[in-house]
């Protein structure tokens, strides 16, 4: 009975062991499978990286050596007595050194370099190289202002263990895992030792865990401290080390470790970790500097920097003094290292710059051709238009001016903060430059350039006049400002009336849009028709069609500034839609061009319409309602634009633009509260402003073929000369001027009588 009791045990014991060693291959086999398909493929999803403009430097360039300052302290260049290694530039009155990174752009890379940039005065007057040869043109490389990120939110800039900086590996190896180089994937004798430890504090306080373990752990399984997690963790740790080389998962694992936390965004890897502690790429950094991020492992929240600055150098040194016991560094350097600042920028952010809006549009025009999972996976390389020197001063124009105004309304805005935003483009090339979406250009919430749709007053008022051009007016023809009734389909009457009140009866048209009068716009936007002004806003670029209400007129149709953008980029361009551009160009992780987004121009409006009402607007800045403008900016940059305040003065609007910049300004409550100020008090002001900061080139009208400029007497609209009093000159399309004369328009002009013998003898002359 004993024996046959035994043997069925003997056999079932069999059997389970049996049954437990198939299981257990079973398992090793798809362990061993994971293993292989996530190591050998693509190992992490990598979000997408937004570029901002590359600065283009030249002899002759206009820059001043602040704005290089503030490009430089964006790519966190380090400013230093001599500039000996990339990424650090030396700083005197009249010149900078600079020893340039690098970048790999689409077209070319821009190989590292020590570069000597002289000024003169607000232009870069020379650049040469340490040969003493003159540079045509170096390219800085682009500021990275963020990315397009995966669900779990994990962010990582991936580097190759040769892109380490020195002592990095020795580091990690001597406070993690000094037996790595040795063991199998699991340190017996690190397990063994951390019992110890534990035994003797009575509770868990260190764990056995190899660096292979560590990344198994955060690869491939959880944080969980359970059984389960660990018993697998060991044999998936021993299967890696089998399969792979030490530096392989050594290059891995310095890609992974999860080192801090930027907001929602979890900080993985060493590259990204230099950046958010240091804003330095990872191959400049200094022995103290690695030993922190090296120190950073054990406990990126416990040990953070920024918040416990005495607990992370006490960390740090611990690092240096393993490094000194391991024979990696010499007393002195530890010494010197120890002596050095944690050295951590006060910035937490992963963006150099900030620039939620303008991110935000990026990822709008991207999600149009690629889908989600490619945006946040494949590492794709945006490259935009946007200029952080532009951007900077249309901030710091709103911050100024919005603060200016709550302090002089104060009791008036009844504690409520103003809020703003600014679109910036280059008109010759529809490329947008800035983009602010609130007051606080760093608020990653509401984007007000984008989505904040406002009623937009009166600059919708270039739209009806340059309709009425087009449709037989001229900037001369006699217009009346009278009250105006109008009976609506629901019976119900519309009376515009000016904001002063008053009525100016015959009035010049150009004069009218000068001054922004309502009953003379109403009046001649119901002449040429609603539809007419209606058609003329989208082929201006208004991408969705209003509906043809008279209101409409007057500027009751609700628009975002990006839309007005639109509207005034076309009339800057000269009649040319160019569409606005916020990217350049895409590419995929190694560089290889995926789109491209060229200027694309179409004339939408007669080049001859254009000039006149651009004519028109700089008469608004001259004289008009907006000549607060050369209260600041000198009487010879020229400009152009049109203000706007909607019904109740809830909207203070501004756009317009020089020769290279179109900006719009809205201000407002997100309330929809009245303003104590109208678009001239407030909007204007911010343009101003920001027109101040960004000296641009003044705006030349171009005079297009078949336009001509006649001497006018504005009272009558009869042609006039220049011996007329009040007489001036107004361009004319050809064939359109007045028939009618002044008496004193056939008096002679004194300089026209003495240039005709002149003119004759030249002319008898040639033919001699």
């Amino acid at each position: 009975m004993k024996r046959s009791w035994t043997r069925r045990l003997l056999v079932l014991f069999f059997k389970l062991t049996l049954v437990v060693a198939v299981l257990s291959a079973g398992v090793l086999v798809y362990l061993d499978a994971q293993i292989r398909l996530k190591f050998e493929g693509k190992r992490w999803a990598l979000p997408a990286k937004v570029y901002a403009r590359p600065l283009e430097l030249y002899p002759g360039a206009l820059l001043s050596r602040d704005q290089l300052k503030q490009e430089l302290k964006g790519l966190g260049y380090r400013f230093v007595r001599r500039a000996s290694e990339p990424g650090t530039v030396e700083w005197a009155s009249s010149r900078a050194r600079l020893y340039t990174r690098g970048f790999s752009f689409p077209d070319g890379t821009e190989a590292s370099r020590r570069i000597l940039l002289q000024f003169s005065g607000n232009r870069v007057a020379s650049i040469r190289d340490d040969q003493g040869q003159s540079v045509p043109i170096l390219r800085l490389e682009p500021i990275l202002v963020g990315g397009i990120y995966p669900k779990d939110n994990e962010d990582r800039d991936l580097i190759r263990l040769d892109q380490a900086p020195h002592y990095l590996a020795e580091a990690l190896v001597a406070v993690e895992d000094r037996d790595f180089y040795q063991h199998h994937g699991v340190s017996p004798r690190g397990i063994a030792r951390a019992m110890v430890v534990n035994l003797k504090a009575g509770r868990f306080v260190q764990g056995g865990s190899t660096l292979t373990q560590q990344l198994v752990k955060n690869f491939y399984l959880s944080s969980e401290r359970t059984l389960a997690r660990k018993l697998t963790e060991i044999p998936m740790a021993v299967l890696l080390d089998l399969h792979y080389g030490k530096d392989e998962i050594l290059e891995a694992y310095l890609n992974e470790v999860y080192l801090g936390q930027s907001g929602s965004r979890a900080v993985h890897g060493f590259g990204l970790a230099s950046q958010y502690y240091f804003a330095q790429p990872i191959g400049e950094l200094k022995l103290h500097q690695v030993a922190l991020l090296a120190g950073l492992v054990k406990g990126p929240s416990f040990y953070d920097p920024r918040r416990h600055p005495q607990r992370a150098k006490e960390r740090r040194d611990l690092v240096l003094k393993v490094l000194h016991e391991q024979g990696a560094i010499n007393n002195a350097q530890m010494i010197r290292a120890m002596k050095q600042p944690l050295g951590v920028v006060k910035q937490r952010s992963l963006h150099k710059g900030g620039y939620p809006a303008y991110l935000d549009l990026v990822k709008r025009q991207l999600r149009e051709e690629y889908p989600e999972e490619a945006l946040s996976s494949e590492g794709l390389q945006v490259f935009t238009s946007l200029d952080p020197v532009v951007q900077a001063r249309a901030s710091a124009a709103l911050q100024t001016t919005s603060s200016q105004l709550e302090k002089r309304f104060g009791a008036k805005l009844a504690k409520k903060k103003l809020q703003s935003a600014m679109v910036v483009t280059d008109p010759q090339t529809g490329e947008i430059l800035a983009l602010v979406g609130g007051r606080n250009s760093r608020y990653q919430g509401f984007n007000r350039a984008l989505d904040a749709r406002r009623p937009i007053g009166s600059l919708v008022k270039p739209a009806v006049y340059l309709a009425a051009l087009e449709n037989g007016f001229t900037l001369a023809s006699l217009i009346e400002d009278a009250p105006l009734r109008v009976t609506l389909d629901d019976g119900s009457l519309w009376q515009p009336r000016n904001f002063d009140r008053k009525s100016h009866g015959e009035i010049a048209l150009h004069r009218a849009l000068a001054n922004s009068y309502n009953q003379s716009t109403a009046w001649l936007g119901m002449t040429v028709g609603v539809d007419s002004v209606v058609d003329t806003l989208m082929r201006l670029g208004l991408k969705e069609k209003p509906k043809p209400y008279p209101s409409l007129l007057l500027g009751a149709e609700s628009l975002s500034p990006f839309s007005v953008a639109t509207i005034y980029q076309t009339i800057a361009a000269n009649g040319f839609n160019i569409p606005m551009r916020a990217i350049r160009l895409v590419t995929t992780a190694e560089g290889e061009e995926l789109s491209r987004y060229p200027l694309q121009v179409t004339q939408s409006i007669d080049a001859r319409s254009v000039h006149l009402i651009q004519y028109a607007m700089q008469e608004v800045v001259r004289e008009g309602t907006a000549r607060y403008v050369y209260q600041r900016l000198p009487a010879d940059l020229n400009v152009a634009g049109k203000t706007g305040t909607s019904n109740d003065q809830r909207d203070s609007w501004f756009a317009g633009f020089a020769g290279n910049r179109m900006a719009v300004v809205w201000m407002g409550l997100d309330d929809n509260g009245k303003l104590p100020f109208t678009g001239s008090g407030g909007a204007l002001r911010a343009w101003t402003d920001f027109m101040v900061r960004e000296q641009p080139d003044p705006f030349i009208a171009t005079q297009p073929d078949g336009i001509e400029y006649q001497w006018i007497d504005e009272a009558s609209g009869y042609l006039a000369g220049p011996r007329c009093e009040g007489a001036r000159q107004i361009p004319f399309m050809t064939g359109s001027e007045p028939l009618e004369q002044l008496p004193c328009a056939q008096e002679p002009d004194i300089g026209e009588t003495l240039r005709q013998p002149l003119d004759w003898f030249k002319r008898w002359f040639r033919q001699e």
